[in-house]
């Protein structure tokens, strides 16, 4: 069995009586998760069957550490325990009792197996309703980019599920809520229109997004006796970690359900809530307490210093009243440092100079240092990613929210693709070529590059011509090494693309493992591109598997159809393989801060990017949907002021800010810029608390500020 290093009222926890039901609660870094996989353990060894325990998490990257024990070679051999979120456990009973519940529940072909979508193909399928009714002005008056209108539209469905009432509500509460301009009105109920649309277009089709997944199984399959009797047969002891993370209709279910567990450990984090804007419930998750008979506390931290802890206690009271009037140590200075810069190069410049110093000269690992922002755009992330590559550094990257176009990598495998099937009329333009040729060959530069999208691409039948009969001259230009490359890729595109009938999510798979992971190609070694051709491999083969149920198209329609899909900027679902790769060892993680809290690991050193920025106060701009009005603690036809978001503002900035602090073992860097990346001043509510921190040090011990 693995040993874990447990403080003495961890292992109380873990070796509490079998038939014990226990809430235990306190601040991130307190030892909760360590203590509820050593008591998963303590259950296996006192003889409980593996296969008995649920373990319940609000998202599966959460469950890293019991899945890393689980994996070890200590781990017992037999059965292992069910690791699952809410959704995965309604999709599984889905699949088991589908002819149970298929009719009541409204779907048109009951005696048909169900399709369920993910992220991607719920959108596509909206996409395909919503388009004809972009033609005809509906949401004209707003400005946002098509894809986010459509994962707005499934956001409002998605709210509806996980807080439970009517999507036909949807539009009703919106309106209640609003406190601007009539015309609102209108977006709200074309918003609804196009949700109820899909949804029954899903009942016709058998389609289960997230929504419905989850309608179902809580209208319908919780419900039967047929389905509860096997839950509560085949689950006997639950773990649920992190449940502030997790939705009110979770917290109904796991509170109907726990008279039934002979035992269960409920988690939750003090401060926390993160996924609030995707209908995370803390309030909801403290009732689950009510129902354990014993209540434990973890209150002190294992991560951060006393130096940290007096950082957190007055980043907070500066946030909340704008003024310190306790006194305050100078050795606070310990626990964070300010740097102020006037340009983005020069901070980065700083950042990339400190970070090389603490991994060469000091012996920090490269994962235990991350950089954080409150955005991470794409120039930022190439500004910083050719600083570490000059400096001999490697960084990992994690944007959920990005579409999968938006990747270098994928656009580099998708123009190999169209080379490959000149016949599927996608020509790619010179630009993709070019592109493509520089981010996939070892030793192509941008010159070389264009010269072989000059010289041997063809544009009109979207080809690529051999290397060997072109002139010497032009041979020289190319370079030898680079043509003998270029000539190996250009062959075997020839070769395997003989038969159109091959998946696409086969022949991107192929092409990378024996092509571009190969030596002699930028993509060996390169971890971060290997896990966005990963992901572009996951989607396209669920794509296919969602599509060819009933699909009367053939095998290069549906290829087709996919890139096309991929190629109006969808957004992406979330992979595992996405989590897996940003905690790589030997890699220093850029994120943004809310990817980096949901990631839930502690390192030694944060950098914390512009703290000037506006980005870490506000939220983002969703004028169709509304996070904190389609919420079970907002009460109906109340109206949302400015006095709301601010205070909804404060609160969210207190909880991230509290939430890094807790997973920092050493010491903060908070870079300032004069001017941010659009070269704009910016005085957010971050900075003039930090301010506020260095006044109140200044006039007790003398300490500068910025």
């Amino acid at each position: 069995m693995t040993e874990l290093n447990l403080a003495t009222k961890q292992q109380q926890i873990a070796e509490l009586p079998v038939q014990s039901r226990v809430f235990l609660h306190g601040p991130a870094g307190s030892g909760k998760t360590t203590a509820a996989v050593q008591r998963m353990q303590t259950l296996i060894d006192a003889g409980i069957p593996a296969e008995s325990i649920l373990i319940l998490v609000p998202q599966r990257s959460l469950a890293e550490p019991f899945k890393d024990v689980i994996r070890s070679p200590q781990f017992i051999a037999g059965g292992e325990p069910a690791i699952l979120t809410i959704g995965g456990l309604a999709q599984r009973m889905l699949s088991l009792f589908w002819p149970l519940v298929a009719k009541d529940a409204g779907f048109a072909a009951p005696q048909n197996p169900p399709r369920f979508l993910t992220l991607e193909t719920a959108q596509y399928y909206l996409a395909n309703l919503v388009e004809p009714l972009l033609q005809l002005g509906y949401f004209e008056s707003v400005t946002v980019d098509p894809n986010r209108l459509y994962s707005q539209i499934l956001d409002n469905l998605n709210k509806s599920a996980v807080v439970g009432f009517d999507p036909e509500e949807i539009s009703s509460r919106l309106i209640g809520a609003w406190a601007g301009k009539p015309s609102q009105a209108i977006i709200y109920e074309q918003a609804q229109e196009c949700a109820l649309r899909f949804r029954e277009l899903c009942l016709q089709q058998n389609l289960l997004d997230f929504s419905l997944q989850l309608e179902v199984f809580v209208n319908h399959l919780w419900p039967s006796l047929l389905c509860r009797q096997y839950l509560t047969s085949t689950y006997r002891h639950l773990i649920y970690d992190n449940t502030e993370e997790d939705y009110p209709v979770a917290h109904d279910i796991i509170e109907s359900w726990l008279p039934d567990f002979e035992s269960a450990l409920i988690i939750k984090d003090e401060q926390g809530g993160f996924r609030s804007f995707m209908g995370a419930d803390p309030v909801s998750a403290s009732h689950l307490g009510a129902q354990c008979e014993l209540s434990i506390d973890l209150s002190d931290s294992l991560v951060k210093s006393p130096e940290l802890e007096q950082l957190e206690s007055a980043l907070t009271t500066s946030l909340i009243y704008h003024k310190i009037e306790e006194k305050i140590s100078a050795s606070l200075l310990n626990a964070f440092s300010i740097h102020p810069f006037r340009f983005y190069p020069q901070g980065l410049d700083w950042i990339t100079a400190q970070v090389k110093d603490l991994i060469q000269n000091q012996g920090v690992p490269p994962e235990e240092i991350v950089v954080l922002t409150p955005f991470l755009s794409d120039s930022l992330r190439y500004s910083i990613n050719t600083r570490f590559s000059d400096a001999g550094l490697s960084m990992s990257t994690f944007r959920p929210s990005r579409g999968l176009r938006d990747e270098p990598a994928i656009k580099a495998v998708l123009t190999l693709v169209k080379l490959a099937f000149p016949t599927w009329g996608l020509k790619p333009v010179k630009d993709e070529v070019r592109n493509a040729m520089l981010l996939l060959i070892e030793d192509c530069d941008y010159i070389r590059a264009d010269l072989i999208t000059q010289v041997l691409f063809t544009q009109s039948t979207g080809a690529l011509r051999s290397f060997d009969p072109i002139k010497k001259e032009m041979q020289q230009r190319i370079t030898y090494l680079v043509g003998e490359r270029f000539e190996k890729l250009r062959l075997w595109l020839e070769e395997n693309a003989r038969d159109e009938s091959l998946e696409l999510d086969i022949f991107i798979s192929r092409l990378f493992g024996e092509q571009l992971s190969q030596p002699g190609f930028k993509f060996h070694q390169n971890y971060d591109s290997a896990a966005a051709v990963s992901r572009l491999v996951e989607s396209a083969r669920k794509f296919r598997q969602v599509m060819t149920v009933e699909s009367t198209q053939k095998t290069p329609e549906l290829n087709k159809e996919y890139i096309k899909l991929v190629e109006t900027g969808i957004l992406s679902a979330q992979y595992m393989g996405d989590w897996a790769a940003k905690t790589r060892s030997g890699s220093v993680l850029v994120s943004p801060a809310f990817s980096y809290l949901m990631n839930n690991r502690p390192v030694r050193f944060q950098f914390w990017l512009d703290i000037g920025s506006q980005g870490w106060w506000t939220r983002l701009d969703q004028p169709l949907t509304h996070p904190y009005v389609l919420n079970r603690n907002w009460q109906s036809g109340k109206l949302w002021s400015d006095m709301h978001e601010n205070a909804t503002n404060q609160q969210s900035l207190i909880r991230i800010m509290d939430g890094l602090i807790r997973r920092c073992r050493e010491h903060i860097f908070m870079c300032t810029l004069g001017v941010n990346e659009q070269g704009n001043e910016e005085r957010g509510a971050l900075i003039m608390a930090v301010q506020t921190i260095l006044r109140k040090l200044q006039s007790t011990a003398g300490v500068k500020h910025v």
